[in-house]
């Protein structure tokens, strides 16, 4: 019996299946769509807390939280995946069918919470990442696409925080009167009168002067103010753009002949600036607002922090976001509700759905389905460390997606290539090769378990199964301690394809459980990246670079050194090394550089050769998209 409220009853959309299941696209655009105002009514949503954008998607602001304070959290569960080929194992469709499971099928309220895909992979070589076949986030298009700007916000946050520190370190260096800087800073009006900015007076305070009137200040106190000196060769905040451009990496900045100062930099992807995990970690304007201000973004040439603050940006950074930070409501393919927040790779971010968007849908349903980035030695471990130390939220189970294709990789199969057609022991029945495959699949249970929090194993089926190699899957699910492991067609029968899956979730969630954290917070950096390489990845130790040995002292010296980890490593093993299958042995992770996202609320190794900024391949999926200009649709998004 639901706990919940809605202000009218749910009706599931009726999906019309088809066999062979038509493309993602085809499916999506076929859909008989609830308008977004029925979907929020059905929800428990007023009105007055929508801003539409359109007929089928809304914002949804964040008073609600207050409203609904008082009314008891639903079940939490988390979706995460065994080692992926590069092909995905349908993480995000399982979400979705097990969500469609619950409520168009079980009868239960249910909220799905998901990230926002970004168009690097959309359209590099994944495509779109709302699901697929019949179980998918509606309308695909705009969830793939541009959706409600969240990530063209993001960009602009930062970028703008990059321009702001070559102009600081540009106006410093052609003004070295710290006078004429400081009357330059916070210039007089007409009658002579000079006031602090609210950001200045912020800067102020961190410098601990207690002056509100810039006449006030002694000539130390002014030059103190007036002057960053930022050191250039600190600087870690990158420019960012929400495309795969390898040529962006690194680049070559202040050439120009007026600027005539040559500095290196480069970009990332914009999902993982520290603009989008503060996105995904915050959970209030004024939190976010602090946030941006603790970002460091360097130092000085005495060793101390340049903060987003002493830049003076941090505020206008949070005009940029006001809106990105209310989640974007949108529907299923049958019509169960769906928060889009945040955004993905949790191999080089923390890739979370956001925090806002969890804890509002836990107030509106009795069970929230979200998933955490790639494999469970990534996502799943970033999302109990570092998103629910950091929301308070204690998860009730963890579904584990699996294909037998995967572990037949992971055992010793041929190389998986998107785009190649798969070698024939992918689609014929090899029971050798899957059993030497199913320790992947057994070591992530474990690590799961490790959390204390149960675990059922989704084998997201596919038509080359047979029945003994599914067998042989459960049971070894089982022999490793999972709760139950079902087999789910949730990509050619839509919800009713994961009943049995929601089920056996929906009985995992009412067992008690004994969440807990990987590591304590008070360890040294080294002694967490260590039971985080040991435990999850199985490494027999780590080596440090010189340039992470140096990041190491400096952010304990600088008291960064209790913020947890958000591990920066490949998605295609549990090591840092791609090409290693299964459950490696026998190896070392090195550790090539630290960064700190101090607004975010943790530091990120880098392990072994990692992008932050992809490339795009001989063939990305961009040459499939285009519009329809007889019918207006967009065609090739899969």
């Amino acid at each position: 019996m639901s706990t919940k409220t809605g202000l009218r009853p749910f009706t599931p959309s009726k999906i019309n299946r088809r066999q062979p299941v038509p493309s993602d696209i085809e499916i999506a655009q076929e859909a008989q769509l609830k308008l977004i105002s029925v979907v929020a009514e059905e929800a428990g949503l007023l009105a007055e807390e929508l801003e539409m954008h359109g007929s089928y998607m809304a914002k949804v602001r964040l008073d609600v939280l207050e409203r609904l304070k008082d009314r008891p959290d639903g079940k939490y569960i988390d979706v995460t995946a065994i080692t992926p080929t590069p092909l995905g194992e349908g993480k995000s469709t399982t979400m979705v069918g097990l969500s469609q499971a619950l409520g168009a099928h079980l009868g239960k309220d249910v909220f799905t919470c998901i990230r926002q895909p970004s168009q690097g992979p959309t359209f590099g070589i994944k495509g779109g990442a709302a699901g697929g076949g019949y179980s998918q986030v509606v309308p695909m298009e705009d969830f793939n696409l541009h959706l409600t700007g969240d990530i063209h916000a993001i960009t602009a946050a930062n970028n703008l925080m990059a321009a702001a520190i070559d102009a600081r370190i540009y106006h410093e260096s052609r003004q070295p009167d710290d006078e004429k800087l400081f009357n330059a800073l916070c210039p007089a009006n007409k009658q002579g009168q000079r006031t602090f900015a609210p950001s200045m007076l912020r800067r102020l305070q961190r410098l601990g002067i207690q002056k509100t009137d810039p006449n006030e200040l002694t000539k130390d106190e002014r030059a103190r103010f007036a002057r960053l000196d930022i050191d250039p060769d600190t600087i870690t905040w990158r420019r960012v753009v929400d495309t795969n451009d390898r040529f962006l990496r690194e680049i070559t900045i202040g050439i120009g002949p007026e600027e005539n100062s040559p500095r290196q930099t480069g970009y990332d992807i914009t999902v993982a600036s520290e603009i989008m995990a503060i996105l995904a970690l915050t959970t209030s304007l004024p939190d976010m607002r602090e946030r941006f201000s603790r970002i460091v973004i360097g130092t000085n040439r005495r060793g101390e922090p340049i903060t987003a603050e002493d830049l003076g940006v941090a505020g206008a950074m949070t005009v940029l976001m006001r809106d990105a930070i209310k989640p974007t409501l949108m529907q299923t393919l049958e019509g169960t509700p769906v928060f889009v927040h945040a955004g993905p790779f949790a191999n080089i971010a923390h890739g979370q759905s956001s925090i806002i968007a969890d804890r509002i849908a836990l107030k509106l349903a009795d069970y929230v389905v979200t998933e955490s980035g790639f494999g469970a030695d990534i996502g799943m471990e970033k999302f109990f460390d570092i998103k629910c130390r950091y929301s308070g939220l204690t998860p009730n189970a963890v579904v584990l997606v699996c294909t037998v294709r995967a572990l037949k990789m992971h055992g010793g199969g041929p190389k998986v290539v998107a785009g190649r057609p798969l070698a024939p022991a992918y689609i014929e029945e090899n029971l050798e090769l899957l059993r030497a495959g199913l320790p992947n699949l057994q070591h992530h249970i474990k690590n799961a378990l490790r959390f204390g929090i149960p675990v059922v194993v989704a084998i997201n089926s596919f038509a080359t199964d047979t029945p003994a190699e599914v067998e042989l899957l459960r049971q070894a699910s089982m022999d490793a301690g999972a709760e139950d492991a079902i087999v789910a067609r949730h990509w050619m029968e839509g919800g009713e394809g994961a009943v049995e899956l929601a089920k056996a979730v929906v009985k995992a969630a009412e067992k008690p459980s004994s969440f807990r954290f990987l590591y304590p917070l008070e360890l040294s950096i080294k002694e967490k990246i260590e039971i985080i390489c040991k435990e999850i990845y199985g490494a027999d130790g780590v080596d440090y670079l010189p340039e992470a040995e140096e990041k190491i002292a400096l952010y304990t010296r600088l008291g960064f050194d209790k913020l947890p980890l958000c591990m920066a490593k490949t998605h295609l093993s549990l090591s840092h090394d791609p090409e290693l299958k299964g459950v490696p042995k026998g190896y070392r992770i090195p550790v090539r550089d630290i960064r700190a996202s101090v607004g975010a609320g943790f530091l990120y190794p880098l392990l072994g050769t990692m992008r932050t900024m992809p490339g795009l391949p001989t063939r990305p999926v961009f040459y499939d998209v285009d519009l329809d200009l007889e019918t207006g649709r967009v065609v090739g998004l899969f």
